[in-house]
């Protein structure tokens, strides 16, 4: 009589060098709460949202708005919510310099960020007197905007003063008034500055280079606890980031952007576009851009003198384990 082979026995007689991988049995249904900017950058999310794909892997997903990044990083390590979304340099600032215990666990985009300032200023060197507004200013695109006023010749607290406002949504109506005469907007908020009478003066992906901006990331202890469903999530958002880019669904896209962020349909088109800009916009599948990071981590450690001015490894700071195994489960 014969006898079934074990599966991996099975595949090595067949020539098979690897066991296919399948995806995780299903788990219990879970409710997890995110914390995100309100900006085009959640679009994957938002796709996934319109599509299902959180509910088909038994998440309820509870959506909350920060005002700013130093409220969202403290909320992540109060445990106020399980996952944030924002410019993962947030993250580098929690474990460096709050001593948090977070880890970033995917990627998402560049940025899409411009230097917008009010229509009486032409070049970098008219900010000479004037002030720079931004949400914190030690972390993300702040810190791209200091890189740029420095190597202007602009010397910070001498040349021109920082202001903390807050978000994009803040900072756009704060170009309104002669006391925010520059700050880094991203979509959809760079176009309705420039609608308001802003000015542009260069991508910071020109001005700057390539930067992983947008991410995901969680405290470690609760990663650690919440594994499989960290991975359903990371999951779902990866098929909503491949949705968001799909060319057939376009048209959907442009709809989902109308509805969540309140955008007339020209709006929302200019917004698709940078969404779909190479380097800048959403990456394949949300990846994480390693060479980006460490251009976060170099600017970092020039700006703000960290690390003696040699910025680490970025492993330090990242794990990708849970983001590659839900890639694996997934068709191209």
């Amino acid at each position: 009589m014969k006898k079934t082979l074990p599966l991996l026995l099975a595949l090595v007689l067949a020539g098979c060098t690897s066991v296919p991988q399948t995806p995780p049995p299903p788990n219990d249904p879970v409710t997890l709460r995110i914390n995100v900017f309100r900006g085009a950058s959640n679009l994957p999310i938002y796709m996934a949202q319109e599509k299902g794909y959180f509910s088909r892997r038994g998440i309820t997903l509870q959506v909350f708005f920060t005002p700013n990044s130093t409220e969202q990083r403290a909320g992540l390590a109060a445990g106020r919510f399980e996952i944030a979304h924002a410019a993962v340099d947030n993250t580098v600032a929690m474990i460096e310099v709050a001593k948090a215990d977070a880890v970033i666990v995917a990627g998402g985009d560049g940025g899409m960020n411009e230097v917008l300032v009010r229509p009486e200023i032409n070049k970098v060197t008219d900010l000479r007197g004037r002030t720079y507004v931004v949400d914190a200013p030690n972390t993300a695109y702040a810190l791209i905007g200091r890189k740029i006023l420095k190597d202007a010749g602009l010397k910070e607290g001498q040349d021109y003063k920082i202001f903390p406002l807050g978000g994009s949504e803040a900072r756009t109506k704060g170009l309104d008034t002669p006391d925010g005469a520059a700050t880094l907007l991203n979509p959809p908020w760079n176009f309705l500055a420039k609608e308001r009478g802003a000015k542009s003066l260069g991508r910071t992906i020109d001005l700057f280079g390539p930067y992983q901006a947008q991410g995901v990331f969680v405290m470690r202890p609760w990663a650690a606890q919440n594994g499989p469903a960290l991975e359903r999530y990371l999951a779902a958002y990866i098929k909503g980031c491949r949705a968001a880019q799909n060319p057939t669904e376009r048209s959907l896209v442009l709809q989902v952007l109308m509805r969540e962020l309140k955008l007339t349909p020209q709006v929302a088109e200019m917004t698709y576009t940078e969404l779909m800009t190479r380097g800048s916009g959403l990456a394949k599948d949300c990846a994480f851009d390693m060479a980006g990071f460490r251009n976060v981590l170099s600017l970092r450690a020039e700006i703000e003198g960290q690390w003696g001015g040699k910025a680490p490894e970025p492993s330090r700071f990242v794990d990708l384990t849970l983001y590659n195994r839900a890639l694996g489960h997934l068709r191209p």
